[in-house]
């Protein structure tokens, strides 16, 4: 069966690209447009991974991470947090919040798609074709 990767993104143009890339790779793909639709995602479908924008409307994207480690359900939920104002301050805070990754956009969707197979190699040892071991996972994370 195949891995459920939330994505959420308020620009349908990100979104779209993060769902098409996905997708292509194998990977069941839902989204939501804004950080309540998001959460409300994460209780229904349950997904393996989550993808979050950090600047989305109603709730941010550090809002919807705190959120998901606060659940004991969803504590270790693996997310990646995605965004076009990087600062030193927000990747420190994503790290601190417990995000699994921090892209900045513009990202190139290989990139995004090893991280994903990093990311699920790294909690249970299922790799997509093409993915990175443990080790050198370890050396670029």
């Amino acid at each position: 069966m195949a891995r459920k990767i939330l994505a959420c993104d308020d620009e349908a143009s990100i979104l779209h690209l993060v769902r098409a890339n996905l997708e292509r790779a194998g990977y069941q793909v839902v989204t939501a447009m804004d950080g309540r639709e998001a959460l409300g995602q994460v209780e229904r479908e349950r997904p393996d991974l989550v993808i979050l924008d950090v600047m989305m409307p109603y709730e941010d994207g550090f809002g919807v991470l705190q959120e998901i480690r606060r659940r004991p359900d969803t504590r270790d939920l693996p997310v990646i947090l995605l965004t076009a104002k990087y600062s030193d301050a927000d990747a420190l805070r994503g790290w601190q919040e417990g995000a699994d990754c921090f892209l900045t956009k513009p990202f190139n969707p290989e990139e995004l798609l090893t991280f994903v197979g990093r990311i699920f190699e790294a909690t249970d040892g299922d790799v997509p074709s093409g993915g990175i071991s443990s080790q050198e996972m370890t050396t670029t994370l």
